[in-house]
């Protein structure tokens, strides 16, 4: 569990005490006891089975895959994964691949419905690439309507083995990934993924050169 979820706990069931000692009623002091327990459960982040086959990437989170396409950006097409978080999805995010962070850039934005199309610029954001030695992968955390705040544990330099846990985003959010243009998707629109269990796509190991992309607004 993520000591967030402790901390939550802890505090809502002082509140409940509180409320008992003032009102001297059990049915007033248990909400915030049923709240306590509700994040408990939300801050949970369960062992995976992660996948120790060259060159796959695994799903950066839980929840519905809601796009699948290329995309054009400045550095040429990449392919790009969202995936739309809800408040019932396990919200801990782990890395795609093994390798070292290069980049890490947070911005602040608005709390949009994380469904729309526009959610991954206008919201607030935390943008991780991460450099295998052969190919970048960059994941993005999108806040969402719910969503407020971002939480990520890594800075440039730290490295990473592929289904790592590296951050947060509390409550309904969404997080793009993005694929290097020689990777084969594994998923498809609408398919449910687990983080670090899911493989999202694959790299050949051959003919793939290294090269460090600037953050990509898209």
């Amino acid at each position: 569990m993520v000591r967030d979820g402790i901390y939550y706990a802890v505090g809502l069931l002082l509140v409940a005490l509180l409320l008992f000692k003032l009102t001297g009623s059990y049915g007033v002091a248990a909400v915030p006891v049923a709240l306590g327990c509700f994040f408990l459960w939300f801050f949970r982040y369960p062992n995976r089975s992660i996948s120790t086959v060259p060159g796959e990437l695994v799903s950066p989170a839980d929840g519905k895959v809601t796009e699948a396409d290329w995309i054009e950006t400045p550095q040429g097409s990449r392919l790009r994964l969202s995936i739309f978080l809800n408040v019932f999805d396990v919200h801990v995010n782990r890395s795609p691949v093994e390798g070292t962070v290069t980049q890490v850039n947070y911005k602040q934005g608005a709390f949009l419905n994380a469904m729309r199309a526009d959610s991954n610029v206008l919201n607030e954001q935390n943008v991780v690439v991460i450099d295998t030695g052969a190919y970048t992968v960059q994941v993005k955390q999108i806040a969402g309507l719910l969503a407020r705040r971002i939480v990520c544990w890594v800075k440039p330099g730290d490295t990473l083995t592929r289904g790592q846990r590296f951050g947060l985003i509390k409550f309904g959010s969404r997080v793009d990934v993005l694929l290097p243009p020689t990777a084969t998707l594994r998923v498809i629109k609408g398919d449910r993924v687990k983080g670090g269990s899911t493989v999202l796509a694959s790299v050949p190991l051959e003919g793939v050169t290294s090269a460090v992309d600037p953050l990509l607004e898209v």
